[in-house]
């Protein structure tokens, strides 16, 4: 449109080609064929014409019949013919054809990777728009796990940490939380000036209002695109299918193990990189060691 033109492939020329000469060889055939079927009727008339109706029955070359001469003329004529077609029948013949299959194949072949390249390349772009949309989020988990990775019992916490329970606050004040159902229900009522996100695949689940109720991990991040830092909060599974997706997390890692029911994934430190740590020793408000502990995907 607009004056632009479509670019003809190199491909439909060779084809083009290919074609041309298989209709010109076929042609040639017919006509060298015909041109002998000509010569030995025109051979047999000319001798009919001397020897039987006497035309020029008096005239004579280096005492040799005129007719010879006509005839050696034609057949050298015809030989001609001939060796043409043959020779461009020996260039054009199956050996050429099947060099020009191979050409047009590879071709092809270099047009279909040329093609799978640039299907790649889109696809790659729109899986790098969309882990862009979630590493723009800054997608974080935020968690308090023990050394053997509990996290919680009976949908309640292990433990009380003040420090920790300050650092969550202090962490996601304001922006989205991204929860399952149970999480949710641990909570005596929504957390103040935080954008409840809960997973929830019950029918007819009632929430609050303010609270945004969607079915997978994926819609809850979806939902929550409008903020540059939102946290998943737990629990379990729902830690276990966000790690894939997380940019960063913010790990308390206490120090002790746990009787528990839910545990949070162990993590692959060939994937995450430690890049904060922080020390507490036990004291009179915290019965364990802990520490804040922040990875960064690879």
């Amino acid at each position: 449109m607009f004056g632009k033109k479509t670019k003809t492939q190199s491909i439909d020329k060779e084809q083009l080609e290919l074609i041309e000469n298989a209709q010109k060889r076929i042609k040639q055939k017919k006509r060298v064929y015909t041109h002998f079927i000509i010569f030995l009727i025109g051979a047999a008339f000319l001798i009919l014409a001397n020897t039987v109706l006497g035309i020029g029955e008096d005239f004579t070359i280096m005492g040799k019949e005129w007719f010879l001469y006509a005839i050696l003329l034609w057949l050298f004529i015809f030989l001609y013919h001939a060796f043409n077609v043959f020779v461009i029948h020996k260039f054009l013949g199956k050996a050429w054809e099947k060099k020009q299959l191979e050409k047009l194949v590879n071709k092809q072949n270099e047009r279909i990777e040329q093609l799978k390249k640039g299907l790649i390349k889109e696809e790659t772009k729109m899986v790098q728009s969309k882990i862009f949309k979630t590493k723009t989020q800054d997608l974080t988990i935020i968690v308090a796990a023990a050394e053997n990775n509990a996290i919680g019992k009976n949908n309640d916490l292990i433990w009380h940490l003040s420090e920790d329970l300050k650092r969550f606050k202090s962490l996601t004040n304001g922006h989205h939380i991204i929860m399952g159902r149970k999480t949710f229900e641990s909570f005596p009522k929504p957390l103040p000036n935080r954008t409840h996100i809960v997973i929830s695949r019950q029918e007819n689940y009632h929430v609050p209002d303010g609270v945004i109720l969607v079915n997978n991990l994926q819609d809850a991040i979806d939902a929550a695109k409008s903020d540059s830092q939102p946290y998943i909060i737990g629990g379990g599974e729902i830690y276990k299918q966000a790690l894939n997706l997380a940019t960063k997390i913010e790990l308390t890692r206490v120090h002790e193990s746990f009787e528990a029911d839910t545990f949070f994934p162990e993590l692959d430190l060939l994937q995450w990189e430690e890049v904060e740590t922080v020390f507490y020793a036990k004291d009179e408000k915290h019965k364990y060691d802990f520490s804040f502990i922040t990875y960064k995907k690879k």
